[in-house]
């Protein structure tokens, strides 16, 4: 459970800490057995685990009670999660004492959980679902106030679990005194065996060792679940960053054994309801497990739309228990296919970039049979239309359009499938037209009749059709391209504001089938003529994987305005821009600017950690690169060419090892124009 950053320093911590103090209680937990000994009941976890988990919302915070336990089970039963197969109501980290009692047993906090903990679990399984709970498989848990981890009393504990009827146990990786994974992990899995075999309550085995000693490949008979990465936070680069890891471990997951990216954001209120919909699908076709981060007690009712669709629960839990694969990625543009048990395929088509993207596919690339069409389903739209050979869809920055395409034969009855977008999500200077392009396209196996386009903007703002906005027909695979002018009034303020595309065209029975996709234009101011230091200038979009990128200091911790100064091989720079990979920062270039420079490197923040690897884009195009860094590297000089480019990205990599300690520096980055 340990954070992204922190990971590293505990486990160093650990390392250098005591031997290991046995359980004076179970001498033979110091035992362990082979990967291939005794497994954990069989017939657990078929499908990932779905429910609940405090952590992200609450950390150690007082809030996290009793009482919000049973709350959020009655959330589970009144606004139908359950009914939607949420089922676990699991406690995180700091509901013991930090001191065990006499007798070498857990004591629940009194003032948190006044009833002990069984009660807690008599109360969440009255409601019809399950408890879990959590530890450390090292002597102290993670939390900072230490409070007693299993190391040494595997067999104690997990008897208190099974005795207490908790149902689910989350077993991190703090302070293991460098004692082999492992064992650590198949010591808790023998006892937890032992433990239901006196009770009968069987427990589903969740091993939270962040991926370090690559799980995968051993932990299918210790455990049900693992974490293939560090702790995930509530922001897109984050949630990026940890998607990327998860998913080429597709072959590793199955029935009873799932890679697990951690836990769900969805409504901590760091990311958009568009980069939540995407996060809830891409774990859901990764077959990942579902576990709720935030405070069900106080999110939106969006947040329980998007929590709460069975279409895309449906894709998670589908009981063949495949993870799915990476069909293709390429710019940002990402197609990921999951095979069903009913035949069908789940194809998410997701957005990386910053822009709304036309994605596409083919049936065959996804795996269904040559058909003579193909029913689409659209899982979060709830429609299903008929399509061709293409699935295709222009997906908003960010976004994930998640489908179900089945070969069948009724696809002739349903509308085709019509996309709708356009070239970019437009720029557009105060008072300065600006051309925008759109497109209708027909991907269906039968003709689109009598389609139809409109643009429209805010209040005050122009825009004018410059080519037809009708079609009579379109065959499958027919274009309906209308050219419009956008101008945004002389006194338009810098920022984001929506265009509205829609288009219609008749429904087989002669109604109308409706399809919009607001674009996001942004009003933008020119660079200024000469070299102006990027730091001061607004950029158009940032993306950062450990809290906000931060200007003229390092990236610091979570917090904004918590970073350092700028420092790289102990040289400090007064500007530049601190940000933690994974990231990206866009700035407005405008077709005016020439040349982008800095001074970059990992900062020194973080003493002898971090890897990463700085880019500079324009307008797509990879201008320049540096490779891996390390923190023993002094400042890298990067020069990039971005003559003619509208847009500047500069991207920051983890350096192939994963975001630990990732901070890394853009000193003195200066744009000629």
């Amino acid at each position: 459970m340990v954070g992204s950053l922190a990971a590293v320093l505990l486990c160093a911590a650990g390392l250098a800490a005591p031997a290991v103090a046995r359980d004076t209680q179970d001498p033979d937990t110091a035992r362990t057995t082979a990967v291939d000994g005794p497994r954990l009941p069989d017939g657990l976890a078929l499908t990932p685990p779905m429910g609940f988990n405090n952590w992200n919302a609450t950390h150690c915070r007082a809030d996290f009670d009793e009482s919000m336990v049973k709350g959020i089970a009655d959330i589970f039963v009144a606004k139908g999660l359950k009914g939607a197969g949420y089922e676990y109501v699991n406690l995180d980290d700091c509901w013991a004492l930090p001191q065990r009692d006499a007798n070498g047993k857990l004591v629940p906090d009194p003032k948190r959980f006044p009833g002990g903990i069984k009660a807690v679990a008599d109360y969440v399984h009255s409601k019809g679902l399950k408890l879990g709970i959590y530890t450390s498989a090292g002597t102290k848990t993670c939390n900072t106030a230490g409070f007693p981890g299993a190391l040494g009393h595997e067999r104690s504990d997990a008897q208190q679990f099974a005795d207490w009827g908790v149902d689910y146990l989350k077993y991190d990786n703090c302070n293991n005194q460098g004692v082999d994974a492992k064992k650590r992990y198949i010591a808790m899995r023998d006892a937890l065996k032992a433990a239901s075999q006196t009770t009968g309550r069987p427990i589903v085995y969740s091993i939270c060792e962040w991926g370090e000693n690559k799980p995968w490949e051993w932990a299918a008979d210790v455990g049900h679940l693992w974490r293939t990465t560090g702790d995930i936070s509530d922001n897109w680069g984050s949630m990026l960053s940890i998607m990327k890891k998860n998913l080429p471990l597709a072959q590793h997951a199955g029935p009873g054994r799932w890679n697990d990216p951690d836990m769900l954001e969805v409504g901590n209120g760091g990311m958009t309801d568009t980069e939540y919909r995407t996060h809830f699908s891409m774990w859901s076709i990764m077959a990942a497990p579902l576990l709720i981060g935030s405070d069900l007690r106080k999110v939106s009712p969006q947040t329980f739309d998007i929590l709460g669709n069975k279409e895309v629960i449906a894709v998670d839990q589908d009981p063949l228990g495949k993870q799915g694969r990476v069909v293709s990625a390429e710019s940002g543009r990402w197609v990921v296919a999951k095979e069903m048990k009913d035949g069908s395929r789940a194809v998410a088509l997701f957005n990386e970039t910053g822009s709304a993207k036309t994605i596409s596919t083919t049936t065959r690339a996804v795996g269904l049979p040559a058909a003579d069409g193909y029913t689409l389903r659209d899982l979060w739209k709830h429609e299903s239309y008929n399509v061709a050979d293409t699935i295709s869809a222009t997906v908003p920055a960010h976004g994930t359009v998640l489908v179900r395409v089945t070969a069948d034969d009724t696809w002739q009855d349903k509308p085709p499938a019509v996309d709708v977008g356009a070239g970019h999500d437009p720029l557009v200077e105060a008072g300065k037209a600006e051309k925008v392009l759109t497109k209708v396209t027909n991907r269906g196996s039968t003709d689109a009749r009598d389609v139809r386009v409109a643009l429209t903007g805010p209040s005050g703002w122009r825009v004018k059709a410059t080519s037809p906005t009708r079609a009579p027909a379109l065959r499958t695979g027919g274009i309906l391209g209308t050219s419009w002018q956008v101008t945004a009034p002389r006194d338009a303020k810098p920022g984001t504001y929506t265009l509205g595309l829609k288009a219609s065209h008749r429904a087989p029975g002669g109604g109308r089938v409706q399809l919009e996709l607001p674009l996001t234009a942004q009003v933008v101011v020119a660079p200024p003529a000469g070299e102006s230091a990027l730091s001061g200038l607004p950029w158009l979009s940032a993306t950062n994987g450990w809290g906000p990128a931060e200007k003229d200091t390092s990236n610091g911790e979570s917090d904004a305005g918590d970073g350092n100064p700028i420092t790289i091989g102990g040289k400090v720079y007064a500007k530049g821009l601190g940000v933690h990979a994974e990231s990206g920062v866009e700035y407005y270039a405008g077709g005016a600017c020439e040349k982008l420079t800095a001074q970059v490197g990992v900062d020194d923040e973080k003493l002898l950690q971090g890897t990463v690897a700085f880019q500079v884009w324009a307008d797509g195009k990879l201008a320049a690169s540096t490779g891996v860094l390390t923190n023993a590297d002094p400042a890298r000089a990067l020069s990039a060419d971005v003559s003619g480019a509208e847009v500047v990205r500069l991207v920051v990599t983890d350096g192939g090892d994963g975001i630990d300690s990732d901070h890394a520096d853009w000193a003195e980055p200066v744009l000629g124009c």
